[in-house]
């Protein structure tokens, strides 16, 4: 009988889809979630490039069909970056699959609001356009509170 180990887990960036992001003409329409992921769904944030200044992203995390997939995705889409343990073996299997190097807690910490700053950049600076009326995009929510904004 063979006994399976579990793998290590590894500290990798977490964060959370938008639930509406502008999409379209100056930005004045609003789609759900990305065409991968749900809004709200979480990710793992695996690979960066720096060299695009981290406008993309590598993300691990359950699509909207159910199934894991790892996708490249604006890292405007995303937000709530935070360090986080991963245990999930099909998450630790797919990271190892994309060559992941172990990172510390600190690391991950670092780099969690390095993209967090980021992406707050990016969400604002995309379209360049004002926000339609009444705005679901994650900048409006966030500033409207939990309960958000409701639509007209």
């Amino acid at each position: 009988m063979t006994e399976t180990v579990a793998p290590e887990p590894l500290w990798l960036v977490a964060a959370n889809v938008v639930r509406w992001r502008r999409y379209g003409d100056g930005g004045q329409e609003l789609r759900p979630g990305t065409k991968s992921y749900r809004g709200g769904a979480k990710v793992y944030v695996v690979d960066t490039y720096p060299g695009m200044a981290h406008e993309q992203v590598t993300t691990i995390g359950r699509a909207r069909t159910g199934r894991w997939i790892t996708v490249d995705t604006g890292s405007r889409h995303l937000h709530t970056f935070r360090a986080k343990l991963a245990y999930a073996p099909a998450v630790l299997r797919r990271a190892g699959a994309v060559g992941v190097r172990p990172r510390s807690r600190e690391e991950a910490e670092e780099l969690a609001g390095l993209l967090e700053r980021l992406a707050a950049e990016y969400r604002e600076t995309h379209h360049g356009a004002p926000h339609p009326t009444p705005c679901l995009c994650h900048t409006c929510l966030t500033a409207a509170g939990p309960e958000g904004v409701t639509p007209a």
